[in-house]
């Protein structure tokens, strides 16, 4: 199911079959869409999936600089090949990251408890979910960042969330990874530590992507997590 909404981002939504207890708001990244990992829902086998919506929405369209100003979905600009570790779109961040509070919001309105809505993305998106989830104003029930970094985790020293300091972080990376290097999502991943942040990392051997391991522990947080 597609929803469109003039005042929030187009998504991709599974609904629950039965009462909605829980929310997943899992965001893509750089060039896919809300469908990119809309078949994953089956593969986690959840203990309690049919009280979970699942919203997988669309990046908006923008044109990427390093990519000589092609047009794709992107949560945010990738300014160079060095984007990783220096020059950084945080306006798009901040912009995008606006957008996904709004989907949350959105959910507490139908009734969802913010204890109850993880937020996961993958690359760009798990930037986004690191971003928002840590600054956001009440606590969320976790987050998941696969393949992913954190540009933005100087900022995030005083412009963090006490209702989130201690919502649990599940970090995955591949260590094989040609698009974004395991050194930087670990970089992140200590940076988190260091600030006292409740946060599991695992690594795989594979590129940019998934596994089927990463899915059963990804799958084992989710359980874990929406207890």
């Amino acid at each position: 199911m597609t929803e469109k909404n003039a005042n929030l981002l187009q998504s991709v939504q599974i609904p629950a079959t039965s009462t909605h207890k829980y929310s997943i708001i899992w965001l893509h990244g750089l060039g896919a869409d809300g469908h990119d990992f809309e078949g994953i829902v089956p593969e986690l086998n959840l203990i309690d999936s049919s009280s979970i919506r699942f919203i997988f929405p669309h990046a908006p369209m923008q044109s990427i600089t390093v990519n000589r100003g092609m047009e794709m979905r992107a949560w945010y600009d990738i300014l160079s090949i060095d984007e990783l570790q220096r020059e950084v779109d945080e306006v798009g961040i901040a912009r995008s990251a606006h957008y996904i509070e709004q989907l949350i919001q959105r959910e507490i309105d139908r009734g969802i408890s913010s204890k109850n809505i993880l937020l996961v993305g993958f690359s760009q998106g798990g930037v986004l979910a690191l971003h928002t989830a840590l600054r956001y104003r009440e606590p969320l029930a976790g987050v998941i960042a696969l393949s992913a970094y954190l540009p933005t985790l100087e900022s995030l020293k005083t412009q963090r969330a006490p209702a989130n300091d201690h919502t649990p972080i599940f970090m995955a990376h591949g260590i094989i990874d040609s698009v974004v290097a395991v050194e930087v999502g670990k970089a992140a991943y200590d940076g988190l530590k260091a600030l006292g942040y409740p946060i599991e990392w695992h690594d795989y051997v594979m590129e940019h992507s998934l596994c089927v391991e990463e899915i059963e522990q990804i799958a084992l947080f989710i359980n874990t997590v929406f207890k």
